[in-house]
């Protein structure tokens, strides 16, 4: 019985062929899904030493995956190569540098792949800080509620340059909700005029 397994999401069954044959003979049981949702159900039932997901996928999309093992801390720890073809359709949704993930561009050769798997392994180890930035927001404001408040009783409090950033653009927004505010009441003052 191997000890690790590695689940490999593409809906290509090339990719996935490649991958268990380019990755070095051992201890690996090589998992494969052809779609998101079958990828997320082994996530969430086998124990898994290393993901490898495609962005791009039916059923459920890669960025959707990406965004149900975000969610849970126990899966947060597994290690995670996100594969496209397509970098752009990647840091559209998540922005460079990739702090906890490695990105791997298709097509890709072994050498590729095993240094991706790597890094994957060294990031995951990360520690990562909790999202507070919202909490921080709020405290900030004034507005404390109970989801700004960690397990334990404390306050979660972001750096103070994060929060002056998210204020300035709360600022922003706010001139741009005015501003289409007012075209709103001119188009509305316009189409009352013209139906008389």
């Amino acid at each position: 019985m191997a000890s690790n397994k590695i689940l490999v999401i593409d809906d290509t069954t090339v990719v996935r062929v490649k991958v268990r044959e380019m990755l070095p003979p051992g201890n690996f049981e090589v998992l494969e899904a052809k779609d998101g949702l079958e990828g997320l159900n082994f996530i969430r039932q086998e124990k898994l030493s290393l993901i490898m997901l495609d962005f791009l996928l039916p059923k459920m999309s890669g960025w959707e995956v990406f965004q149900q093992i975000q969610a849970q801390p126990e899966l947060r720890k597994i290690p995670l190569v996100l594969m496209s073809g397509r970098k752009e359709e990647v840091t559209e949704k998540i922005p460079e540098p990739f702090e906890y993930f490695e990105f791997l561009g298709k097509p890709f050769d072994q050498k590729q792949l095993i240094a991706s798997i790597k890094l994957a392994m060294t990031k995951a180890k990360q520690p990562r800080p909790e999202p507070a930035s919202v909490a921080a927001v709020a405290a900030k404001n004034g507005a404390v509620n109970s989801s700004a408040i960690a397990p334990g009783g404390s306050l979660t409090i972001a750096p103070n340059a994060e929060i002056a950033a998210l204020n300035e653009k709360i600022v922003k927004m706010q001139a741009e909700i005015d501003g289409l505010k007012k075209q709103l009441t001119q188009v509305v003052t316009f189409i009352k005029q013209k139906i008389k």
